[in-house]
């Protein structure tokens, strides 16, 4: 899939002299930093969506046991 993307000026300028330096493409690196760095983003923003959705009661907490005794543990061992 290809994906635009603007970078301000001082980023891509660093962007260009790694890739430059380093005889790799600026797309190698920009997809070296998606692969490593995505997962945090999911934790850090899908974290922050779902306390949001607590806070405006779309949402309930279930302590362990009711949440385990819900589960289909034949399920969770496949």
């Amino acid at each position: 899939m290809a994906i635009s993307l603007r970078l301000d000026k001082e980023s891509d300028r660093r962007l260009t002299e790694l890739a430059r330096s380093t005889g790799r493409t600026k797309t190698f690196y920009l997809r070296k930093l998606i692969d490593e760095h995505l997962d945090d983003l999911e934790d850090a923003y899908l974290g922050e969506h779902a306390l949001e959705e607590l806070r405006q009661g779309r949402d309930q907490l279930v302590d362990a046991d009711t949440f385990w005794s819900e589960k289909d543990l034949d399920e969770l061992d496949r």
